[in-house]
């Protein structure tokens, strides 16, 4: 399974700036892209067309939304279908990302509601789960973590493969902050994520890709990157410029 290198721009960029850097980093990694990397573009809703277009005929690069409503269609202003982002050139989604969580309210249920429905409609679903700083000096790392595996994957037990799930650690206290999880930390919280994964999807848990999320830097990816059970990174403010999330896609 390759590495998944997973960009997050948030609520960055307008159109015209998303696609320019979307150009830009083809460019930089034109010949460039190892055989064991694979790179995802989550960009704001306004420019999935745009940065899937150009995208397109970058082999190993595709784009991801960064949120999207439940159900097939209905009166949910403000909110977005599964099947609208397909129709933009989606593959992937992230759900449970800790801003949904802690600033917009999500439940652990209404996480794993979404990762069932994206699933259902023929996404590829990337499943963020981490604890606060107040958690981890409480000692309920692995509380927390094994709480939101089971409410984001109990819908799915079926359904879910190696090839259409992904699991983002994002320590909530490392997102944004400049701090970054030490190896040991990242080892441990990696770890328990895949014994739970084991009890949980025993038939693909091995080949689920565990990917970490925290202010992933071009400097610290290439000693995250080799670490064991990390298949990937989710990158926040170092992928908004090409030249940085290129340094990390390559590290």
């Amino acid at each position: 399974m390759k590495k998944l290198m997973a960009a997050n721009w948030k609520m960055y960029k307008t159109v015209d700036q998303g696609v320019a850097t979307a150009q830009e980093l083809v460019r930089l990694l034109a010949g460039r892209l190892p055989s064991d990397r694979e790179v995802l573009l989550c960009p704001p809703f306004t420019m999935l067309e745009g940065v899937s277009r150009v995208l397109a005929d970058a082999p190993g690069c595709s784009t991801g939304a960064q949120n999207f409503y439940p159900a097939a269609q209905g009166a949910f202003t403000g909110e977005i279908a599964p099947d609208q982002l397909l129709a933009l050139g989606c593959t992937f989604a992230l759900a449970g990302h800790s801003e949904r969580r802690h600033i917009m309210g999500e439940s652990d249920e209404f996480v794993g509601q979404k990762v069932a429905f994206g699933l259902a409609a023929g996404l590829k679903m990337i499943l963020c789960i981490g604890e606060t700083i107040a958690q981890r000096r409480a000692g309920q790392v692995e509380d927390v973590l094994e709480r939101q595996l089971e409410a984001g994957l109990s819908g799915v037990l079926g359904a879910a493969t190696a090839e259409n799930l992904a699991v983002a650690y994002e320590p909530v206290w490392a997102i944004g902050t400049g701090e970054v999880a030490g190896p040991a930390e990242i080892l441990s919280a990696h770890a328990c994520v895949r014994d739970k994964l084991k009890a949980m999807l025993p038939a693909q848990a091995d080949q689920v890709r565990i990917l970490y999320g925290g202010s992933v830097k071009p400097d610290n990816a290439a000693t995250i990157i080799r670490l064991d059970n990390v298949d990937g990174v989710l990158v926040g403010g170092a992928s908004l410029k090409a030249d940085s999330f290129s340094q990390i896609v390559l590290a």
